[in-house]
Formats: C-alpha cells, sequence, structure tokens
C-alpha cells in the first residue's frame, strides 16, 4: 500500500460494518449510499481481499473484514476523541444536542430562545434526526432520546413519560356521528405508526376487543408526520400529548377522546459518563428540568 492512507474509504468501511448498511454508513458520513459503494469497492481494489459478502440479508463481513474491523474502528474513535478534546481545550462554549424530530420540532427548538437569554454564552446545535449516534465518535454534548432509559455505558437522566391521545382534525370529526367510546375511533382510517403497535396497545390498555382493523391504515416513522396527516384530515392519530398541544391549542386537531394512555417508554436526555461536570451540560440539564411539563411517570 502506498503512502497516503485512504482515509475516506477506510471510514466507509467502518462505519458500513458499524451500522450493518450502506444507507446507514452514508447518513452518518453525509455522503450518498453510492458514494460509499464506490469507497469500499475502490478500497477492496486496492487491497486485493473482499471486505464483504453478500447474503440474502445484505452485506456481512468476511473474515478478513472481521480481522481488521476492531482496530480501524477503534482508530476512527480515537480521532473523534481527539477532535473533541481539542475543541473543549479551545474553551468552545457551545452545545450540540442530539433529538428526534417531533420532540425537536414540537417542543425543544421553540424553546431554545429562552435558554439562550438564560445563558448568552452558550451557543445550542440542535441536529433533529431518528439516527442513534455514538456521543464520543459524532462530538454529541446530550442526546434526547426515546425508549426505556438503558443505554449501556452512558448516563441517562430522566426527563418525561408523555401519554398518547388519539387526535383528528375538526372537519373530519365532523363526518362521523360523535366519538364517544374507544371502538368508536374505528369508523375512521387510523394513521399507524412505523411499526403498526401503539393502536393495537391503546386498545387493549383500555380493555377493548382487539379487531383486525387496528393495524390498517398508512404508517408514519415519526410522530411529526402523524400529525401533519391528521391535520389534513386522512385519518385519526395517535401521538403524545406534548407533539400535538401546539395543534390542539389552534384548533387545527380535537382530541377524539379523553383517554390518555401514559406509554412505559419515556423521554431521557443522554450524556456521557462524567459530562455533568462540564458547567455547559449541567447548565442545560437543570434548565430542561425546569421547563418540561409535568407528566406520569411511566
Amino acid at each position: 500500500m502506498g503512502a497516503v492512507l485512504p482515509l475516506l474509504a477506510l471510514r466507509a468501511f467502518v462505519e458500513t460494518s458499524r451500522h450493518g448498511s450502506l444507507t446507514a454508513a452514508a447518513e452518518v458520513m453525509g455522503v450518498t449510499p453510492g458514494a460509499v459503494s464506490q469507497q469500499l469497492r475502490q478500497l477492496q481494489e486496492r487491497l486485493g481481499v473482499s471486505l464483504f459478502d453478500r447474503t440474502r440479508h445484505g452485506v456481512v463481513l468476511s473474515a478478513a473484514g472481521n480481522r481488521v474491523y476492531p482496530e480501524l474502528r477503534q482508530a476512527f474513535d480515537q480521532i473523534a476523541s481527539s477532535l473533541h478534546a481539542l475543541e473543549a481545550w479551545q474553551g468552545r462554549s457551545s452545545l450540540r444536542i442530539s433529538a428526534a424530530p417531533s420532540f425537536a420540532a414540537h417542543w425543544l427548538a421553540p424553546r431554545l430562545a429562552d435558554f439562550s437569554a438564560r445563558h448568552p454564552g452558550i451557543d445550542v446545535q440542535l441536529d433533529a434526526s431518528p439516527a442513534l449516534v455514538d456521543l464520543r465518535r459524532d462530538g454529541v454534548d446530550i442526546a434526547i432520546r426515546h425508549g426505556l432509559g438503558q443505554y449501556p455505558g452512558l448516563h441517562a437522566e430522566h426527563l418525561l413519560a408523555p401519554a398518547l391521545l388519539p387526535v383528528a382534525s375538526p372537519a373530519l370529526l365532523a363526518t362521523v356521528p360523535p366519538i364517544t367510546r374507544v371502538e368508536h375511533c374505528l369508523r375512521l382510517p387510523l394513521l399507524q405508526d412505523s411499526e403498526r403497535n401503539d393502536w393495537r396497545l391503546w386498545f387493549q390498555a383500555l380493555g377493548v376487543p382487539q379487531d383486525a382493523r387496528l393495524q390498517r391504515g398508512p404508517a408514519f416513522d415519526d410522530d411529526l408526520l402523524l400529525i401533519r396527516a391528521a391535520a389534513a384530515g386522512q385519518g385519526i392519530a395517535l401521538v403524545r400529548d406534548i407533539h400535538v398541544a401546539e395543534e390542539v391549542a389552534n384548533g387545527r386537531l380535537q382530541v377524539v377522546l379523553q383517554q390518555p394512555w401514559p406509554q412505559s417508554f419515556a423521554y431521557y436526555a443522554v450524556t456521557r459518563p462524567g459530562s455533568n461536570d462540564n458547567p455547559m451540560v449541567a447548565a442545560f440539564l437543570a434548565w430542561l428540568q425546569d421547563n418540561l411539563p409535568t407528566a406520569p411517570a411511566a
């Protein structure tokens, strides 16, 4: 191999191996899947070995790929850690926050001006993405995630556990008789979460018999999309109360039934161990706790 290391190609190999797909690697690197594929092809041609094997489930590491992946991953993680340390050494007074798009759009972004007013010396960079992040490698100070709080090797601080509410546009509700019982929701199309679980679990939690219609209807992978579809009159959406508060307040959406169901999942602020010693991280976490609405615990 020549003296010039193919760092971009090596990173394409590491991210593809780490995330298990070209698409995920491309998202992390900020390029297209085609560009990742081209880098991998050039790397394998240069090395003269195959780094991946193709299966019916996608690509998996070959014997040669398995041999070098752990060391290369460690090397790129160390580079990212070094860059993070240099940024801190330069006195960078900024915080990088990663949050799911729905939480970022409906709750966090509209309130960031208040944090900035209270802490004018701290600049906040908000990344709204559903993709999982590596806090150390990606330079993220705080990740706000929706889950069970089980994040091995990281510190998770409970924020709130939203409740699911059925909502629809007033115009759509005017087309059917009043909905006064849970099963009456089946009079209208149901807008589904990506896994088609929420309606089924909501009916089950409220003691209503299951129905095949509970898993029918278009599915969306984020509350923000569900809310927009509901506001457009496409059906009833089952969404988290904190995400839909503004639409309900301005009349674009109406709560179909006052039957909130607290979820077992909750929002957590996830940080690296010891990050709370950073005054900026501590200030943001304290601001979050002071401003989050009261919600029932999971």
